[in-house]
């Protein structure tokens, strides 16, 4: 049986053993199933990681999304998929499910699997009506957590009980602990303080994230904590003004903006506090990697992470409200080094019993053999 799993972007992280589309990958036997991935844009450069599937695909499209190139795209796909024959496809986010509903009208493809990681990627009526005209009994969709199937259903375009699924984005425990630097190795690393109290973040510097909203929070109980530090891993286009807000707020020495880390989930154990102050998310791995680095932690009261906080006895703050999140460091930032590191242990107990990767796998495995029909399962 032959699987592709198709990408939008290759980037330096696309192959960690932490990239949940990899380990989709490792959830099928390779004497059973022939694992291909495939990349719409980007290529790895020397040394950058491989694949653990049995090849790789780079079709190396530019970024652009002019209708000419859409049109190249779907062109130099479709003879991919002709010549690869295979059985099963499955999409990661938006822009290859968006191709593949066209292209899949006219390929025998047995099984087309989409899988949604945010709240509003059908939010515009065009992307909801082309999906009515296209969606066929073949494809299933995977929302990341509950609130992002509940979504797709509710949309009432297609997606529905029957064909649409939550699976549940996980973490690889064992291997998110063996991998993580120690507390000093990761400060070292990143040029942190040995000593001080760190609240840290990791994402996408972009308006959804409301970076801004946690800068101006911990400016606000800045003064109280003169040994506490805020760091954001990531990079994106609000950098510009959120340098500009951390010289408006005289933080230039209490705010670090790391920047782009490749694997920054091996870093976890630099921070004593783990925060998500996202307007809204899918489900928000980086969340799950906070608790992973055994870290107490804060997070919007958003439906695909409201669980997870409670779980992981953490605190959830209204989203984009500055009070609610400086009373939540507040919090945390006031309590002893012991009373700190227990608060960690309960977010790392609930996510080891809570995000196991093995049932992440079998989830996918199941819903293969059980999208697939009798004919292609005989096959098996």
């Amino acid at each position: 049986m032959k699987i592709l799993l198709l990408q939008p972007d290759y980037h330096e992280n696309s192959h960690n053993w932490s990239d949940l589309v990899e380990q989709i990958v490792q959830a099928f036997d390779p004497v059973r199933y022939e694992m291909v991935t495939a990349f719409l844009h980007g290529h790895p450069d020397p040394g950058d990681p491989e694949t653990r599937a049995s090849r790789a695909v780079y079709f190396d499209f530019p970024p652009d999304w002019s209708r000419g190139l859409r049109l190249r795209m779907g062109a130099r796909l479709r003879e991919f998929l002709a010549e690869e024959k295979f059985d099963v496809v499955i999409c990661n986010r938006y822009k290859p499910v968006n191709m593949l509903m066209g292209l899949s009208l006219k390929l025998e493809i047995p099984l087309c699997i989409g899988i949604s990681h945010s709240l509003g990627e059908y939010d515009r009526v065009w992307r909801r009506f082309r999906f009515r005209r296209l969606v066929r009994p073949n494809w299933r969709f995977v929302g990341v957590s509950d609130a992002v199937k509940d979504y797709l259903i509710g949309l009432n375009c297609g997606f529905s009980a029957d064909n649409t699924v939550a699976i549940q984005n996980a973490i690889d425990i064992d291997r998110a602990v063996s991998e993580q630097f120690s507390r000093e190795e990761a400060r070292e690393r990143l040029g942190l303080p040995a000593h001080a109290r760190i609240v840290g973040a990791a994402g996408r510097l972009v308006a959804v994230k409301a970076y801004d909203v946690l800068i101006r929070a911990f400016a606000s109980v800045a003064e109280d904590y003169p040994d506490a530090l805020l760091a954001i891993a990531g990079e994106g286009k609000k950098r510009g003004e959120l340098e500009a807000l951390i010289v408006e707020l005289n933080l230039q020495e209490r705010v670090r903006l790391l920047g782009f880390i490749a694997g920054v989930k091996r870093y976890t154990k630099a921070f004593d506090i783990w925060t998500m102050p996202s307007y809204k998310e899918g489900l928000g791995l980086a969340l799950l990697e906070g608790m992973a680095g055994g870290l107490p932690v804060i997070a919007s009261d958003v439906p695909a992470m409201r669980a997870l906080v409670e779980g992981a006895r953490g605190r959830l703050v209204r989203p984009g409200n500055v009070d609610d999140l400086a009373a939540a460091l507040d919090a945390y930032l006031r309590m002893s080094d012991d009373e700190l590191r227990t608060a960690g242990e309960l977010s790392f107990r609930y996510v080891s019993a809570a995000h196991p990767i093995d049932r992440y796998r079998s989830q996918y495995r199941a819903l293969v053999e059980e999208g697939l029909g009798p004919a292609e399962r005989g096959s098996l």
